[in-house]
């Protein structure tokens, strides 16, 4: 390790969050054959992982690749959204990704925002869009909670009819919508990074 003790301290959270968010991927990504839904849920998974990874001068090559990733995400949702708007949230998701990285990316200006001390003013993104975002997030995460804390209660937005395999305590529905809740926060942490 090269950094000092003050970096790693300050990206143990950004690591949390990769896990948790790696840890939702391979949940959703193991489910993948039972449900169409899954799948796309692991891209997101695991997408924001690699997002949530702290970057360095050396990594130029990530932000690139994840942007064209979460663009071609982004038109699989769009034409997913031909069978129902329940598949609205992974459209919004993966664009909020897109945002993202964009933001993140050089075209935000030379300071990237995500090394100790730098400050975020280059790589804030919109305000209002951000705000917008946050909004939604917020909302989706709370709702979820409720949702998922109400016992046999639906699933969060975006959640179809193949989702739901169990609706008992613990089963493999209300898996998937803790998976979805914990994606769910780590969109709204990274936000809130911005």
């Amino acid at each position: 390790m090269h950094g000092s003790a003050t970096s790693l301290a300050s990206s143990v959270p950004s690591w949390l969050l990769v896990l948790l968010c790696a840890v939702s991927g391979a949940y959703c990504l193991r489910r993948a054959g039972g449900s169409g839904g899954a799948a796309g849920e692991a891209v997101m998974g695991f997408g924001m992982a690699l997002m949530a990874v702290p970057i360095g001068r050396e990594d130029g090559w990530r932000l690139p690749v994840l942007a064209v990733v979460f663009c071609g995400a982004a038109l699989h949702a769009l034409w997913m959204l031909r069978g129902g708007v329940h598949h609205a949230h992974h459209l919004v998701g993966s664009l909020t990704m897109v945002y993202m990285t964009l933001m993140a990316g050089p075209l935000s200006g030379p300071g990237l925002g995500h090394e100790p001390g730098q400050g975020h003013e280059q790589g804030a993104g919109l305000p209002l869009l951000t705000g917008a975002l946050l909004l939604y997030y917020a909302g989706y995460v709370m709702l979820g909670g409720t949702r998922l804390i109400t016992a046999g209660g639906p699933l969060p937005p975006g959640a179809g009819a193949g989702h739901r395999a169990a609706a008992g305590p613990g089963g493999p529905g209300e898996l998937i919508g803790a998976c979805r809740l914990a994606m769910g926060m780590g969109m709204l942490a990274m936000l809130l990074a911005m």
